[in-house]
């Protein structure tokens, strides 16, 4: 049989790759996966790739994709409702405008929180985190973190009241940029898995700084970008575990590997083996 040449093999390569898609459907191509051998994934506002960035359909999908923990983000009502919402107004996710803290949880639930994100998305909820816990617990990890605490005074309290009503609280870690804000936790409920969010330097903590963080937290994250080999080593020897991320870094799984970290936390609740890799937008 006579050979094709390289003009007919790809055209036909192509023809058949085209014909896949049309027969599975875009959506339906099962994403090829990177296995996270040693790490556990957080999905970044739920899987924030796929729905509109902490809503039950976001916190679903990262459920579904095999996330080891949802990460959401909490904010106080006008009400003193502890809501889910990445940012103190309301404008980027939502049809409304405004802060999140002057609104009470019924004019929060008018909201539209998922059209921004796609019109297939009309219709979701800004969720409270009695509902996320109500729906979730059990199910999945849940990283809870406080935004903004200083704008809401008691929030530490409300928070702890909430997670009192269960049982078992090793499966839920609550972080914050404010540490003052965590070690209030901390000593609220003293079983519950504190994580600190360093904020962006090019000075990496002391000695006597790690000593101080990891006598109440289990956890201390970084932006990829800050943070080396050698700083996880010496979290670890403290007894600390780290957690990174990153808005842009396309080496973020790699880095992660070759720095020994515990998990990463990203858009993606599945990671793509193809570049580019699409990561956590902060």
């Amino acid at each position: 049989m006579r050979k094709l040449g390289k003009k007919k093999v790809s055209l036909l390569a192509g023809l058949v790759s085209a014909c896949l898609l049309l027969l599975v459907g875009f959506n339906e191509h099962p994403p090829k996966q990177v296995e996270m051998t040693g790490m556990i994934s957080v999905a970044h506002r739920g899987a924030s790739s796929y729905a509109p960035e902490n809503t039950q359909a976001a916190f679903q999908k990262g459920l579904e994709l095999g996330a080891d923990f949802l990460e959401s983000d909490v904010h106080l009502s006008k009400d003193g409702e502890l809501v889910i919402l990445h940012d103190e107004k309301v404008d980027r996710t939502t049809n409304g405008t405004g802060f999140v803290k002057d609104y009470t949880l019924a004019e929060l639930k008018e909201l539209d929180a998922g059209m921004s994100f796609d019109a297939s998305f009309s219709g979701e909820k800004i969720i409270t985190l009695d509902e996320l816990l109500d729906e979730f617990y059990g199910e999945i990890g849940l990283l809870i973190e406080i935004k903004k605490p200083k704008l809401y005074p008691g929030i530490e309290e409300k928070v702890v009241e909430l997670l009192k009503k269960y049982e078992d609280v090793s499966g839920v870690i609550v972080q914050s940029f404010d540490i003052e804000s965590m070690k209030k936790i901390h000593s609220l409920l003293p079983e519950l898995q504190i994580a600190v969010l360093m904020k962006p330097s090019t000075l990496l903590p002391t000695s006597k700084r790690l000593e101080d963080l990891t006598s109440f937290a289990t956890y201390i994250n970084f932006d990829v970008s800050y943070i080396n080999k050698r700083m996880v080593d010496r979290i670890h020897a403290y007894g600390g575990k780290v957690l990174v991320w990153s808005k842009r870094d396309q080496q973020l799984i790699s880095k992660g590997f070759q720095y020994g970290v515990d998990g990463i936390i990203t858009d993606f609740s599945q990671w793509p083996v193809e570049e580019p890799t699409f990561l956590a937008r902060q």
